[in-house]
């Protein structure tokens, strides 16, 4: 019995990893632009700080999760929603998910899709971790503020990444179904060989 791995497998692997670390450093770089001092860009800092935006983003939702628990916030300096007289949550840069953001993003562009579904998967994917990210700071908000304990003594960021990954395997199970529906077309699957020989 002879049993052989074709090579799309590794390749997508690779791509993976390279893609990856591309988006995941380059990110790095772009939010260090936007911060004073070090490498600083004033033309960054003001027209293409998208950190900004998507930790305003987080803010306004979770808000709108704390108002649903019965607490009005305040916006602060430093990224700071609070509750009136009690306690309040930053987001930092910890927070935003650019780690697990920017693994969604280096998964699906590594797959062969077209492009108006790499598009359709990569967005949905974001918006998928966006809202957890949004449940997950509004709830700690009501948490810390309601004094609950989280389950198993399990941080919250922990939380965030348990429920963030377990998701988005699901989301890569149903794509790999999407580009390999038990044919030859499987593109960026794994596939055994086996010949028997007498």
């Amino acid at each position: 019995m002879k049993i052989s791995f074709k090579n799309t497998f590794v390749i997508f692997v690779i791509k993976s990893i390279a893609l990856f670390l591309i988006i995941y450093y380059g990110l790095q770089i772009w939010i260090g632009l936007s911060i004073p001092g070090g490498s600083y860009s004033t033309f960054v800092d003001n027209y293409l700080d998208f950190f900004h935006l998507l930790r305003l983003s987080l803010i306004k939702g979770a808000k709108c999760i704390a108002y649903f628990f019965g607490y009005s916030t305040t916006e602060e300096a430093g990224y700071l929603l609070k509750v009136p007289e009690g306690r309040g949550v930053r987001i930092s840069y910890g927070c935003a998910g650019i780690g697990i953001m920017s693994f969604w993003m280096a998964f699906v562009l590594s797959n062969s899709l077209k492009l108006p579904q790499k598009i359709f998967w990569l967005f949905s994917g974001l918006c998928i971790i966006w809202i957890i990210n949004v449940l997950r700071i509004g709830l700690y908000l009501v948490a810390l503020n309601k004094k609950w304990t989280m389950p198993f003594g399990i941080d919250q960021h922990t939380w965030f990444n348990i429920v963030a990954y377990g998701i988005i395997l699901m989301m890569m199970y149903f794509l790999d179904k999407k580009t390999s529906p038990g044919s030859s077309k499987g593109a960026e699957s794994l596939h055994l060989n086996i010949n028997n020989k007498q």
